[in-house]
């Protein structure tokens, strides 16, 4: 039975998707990498500012990696999911606060505060997916996962249209000012919106083993991924999904990083850029509701092949892009899948999880997620930077579509489900509470 104190953390969770989706929409996707590409590389070739964009955003993405199985396993020992939540929002927040101060030919200082933004944004992502298992119920998980992305959608896609309109609306001389404002913009939105999840989202029940009695954080967690990786075969329907969604979101990553600044290298004006990533953010809310309740109808693997069946032709029609009108319809078909390939990989994975251990699992998830941030803007970047262009770059996603689905087709949920559940027990029943 749903009571309202459940109901009122649904919403409250799903109120940080409409937090942290400003700094994915105006600075990861839209306005920044404008910015960064015809104001702070003023001077450098249009190829040269869309690698160093591509490798700005794998060093991030690197970085989250490597922390995220620690952090996770110290988040579920400690019992500090919202804490280590906390701690990256902080930064995330300030390093895009920063980027007010970047102005022509600061590539560098824009990548070093990028970073420091992205850092914040993808670990806090880490905890706030861990939460989710602990918020939804089995029988509306994806339901609630798809909610939180059309929030998502919706809260990026209102700030982005009220920054394009500060941004298009000036006077020429005061643009560069009003894009900068944009970035204080984002953080003070990202902030003041994660108010409810703080209030709202109770910290889950920490439960310690026998066995960790008087460790301390740091050992906890690296005892805690040492067990892990021993017993991993006893994971092997979730470590298959996980290697799967590796596969697959380094096409989608690099769709959603790489279209904005790819469209400006072939000359499209910033309307339709821009326009077209707005159009995204709204087109793409029903569609992530849409997709929430197919997963109910035809199954959540199921429902996520047909998201990577569009995305490969999207793949492919990308590199026959010509005109501003098929940046605009290659637009509306991300929009369509874009929601639902996300929200149905982060419910199918937590399906698949002990929910004592959910930060763990879910930074095994978020690495999975941020290396395929690193691979697949890494090879959109040299294969721009070796053939002087980046047609065939988008070309080359599609191997990751291909593969992913592949091993997804061998992912047994059924049986995986029944791992997470038997292990669930075992754990509470060695486990006590503090």
């Amino acid at each position: 039975m749903k009571t309202n104190e459940h109901k009122r953390a649904i919403t409250a969770w799903t109120m940080y998707d409409w937090a942290n989706s400003a700094f994915a929409t105006t600075i990861m996707a839209a306005v920044l990498p404008v910015y960064y590409s015809s104001v702070a590389s003023e001077g450098l070739a249009a190829s040269k500012a869309t690698a160093n964009w591509a490798f700005t955003t794998t060093i991030a993405l690197i970085i989250v990696a490597v922390m995220g199985p620690i952090l996770g396993a110290m988040a579920d020992f400690s019992g500090a999911k919202k804490k280590y939540l906390t701690i990256f929002v902080i930064a995330g927040v300030t390093g895009t606060a920063l980027l007010y101060f970047v102005r022509a030919g600061d590539w560098l200082m824009a990548s070093l505060f990028f970073i420091i933004g992205s850092i914040g944004f993808s670990g806090a992502n880490v905890f706030y997916d861990s939460l989710l298992p602990h918020v939804a119920h089995d029988d509306e998980i994806d339901q609630v996962s798809s909610r939180g992305y059309a929030m998502g959608y919706a809260g990026g896609g209102i700030l982005l249209a009220i920054n394009l309109a500060m941004i298009m609306l000036s006077p020429d001389n005061l643009t560069e000012i009003m894009t900068r404002l944009s970035f204080l913009s984002v953080a003070l939105w990202w902030l003041v919106f994660t108010i409810p999840l703080w209030k709202w989202v109770k910290e889950p029940t920490r439960r310690i083993l026998a066995s960790e009695a008087g460790f301390n954080p740091l050992k906890a967690s690296l005892s805690r991924l040492s067990s892990t990786f021993k017993e991993i075969r006893k994971y092997k329907e979730l470590s298959k999904f996980i290697v799967s969604f590796w596969l697959y979101n380094n096409g989608i990553g690099t769709i959603i990083v790489m279209a904005t600044i790819y469209g400006t290298e072939l000359g499209f004006s910033a309307t339709t850029t821009i326009g077209t990533l707005l159009m995204v953010q709204f087109v793409a809310v029903p569609f992530a509701f849409l997709f929430g309740w197919l997963a109910k109808k035809i199954g959540t693997k199921t429902a996520i092949f047909v998201c990577l069946g569009i995305y490969t032709l999207i793949a492919i029609a990308g590199y026959f892009l010509y005109s501003e009108i098929h940046f605009w319809i290659l637009g509306f078909m991300v929009a369509t899948v874009q929601g639902g390939s996300q929200a149905l990989s982060r419910s199918l994975c937590g399906r698949m999880m002990p929910r004592s251990k959910s930060a763990e699992f879910f930074s095994f998830f978020s690495v999975s997620e941020k290396i395929a941030g690193t691979v697949g803007p890494l090879v959109f970047g040299l294969v721009s930077t070796f053939m002087g262009g980046s047609r065939l770059s988008i070309v080359s996603l599609i191997i990751f579509f291909a593969l992913g689905g592949i091993l997804l087709l061998n992912v047994n949920v059924k049986e995986g489900i029944r791992v997470a559940d038997e292990e669930e027990k075992d754990i509470l029943s060695a486990a006590f509470t503090m």
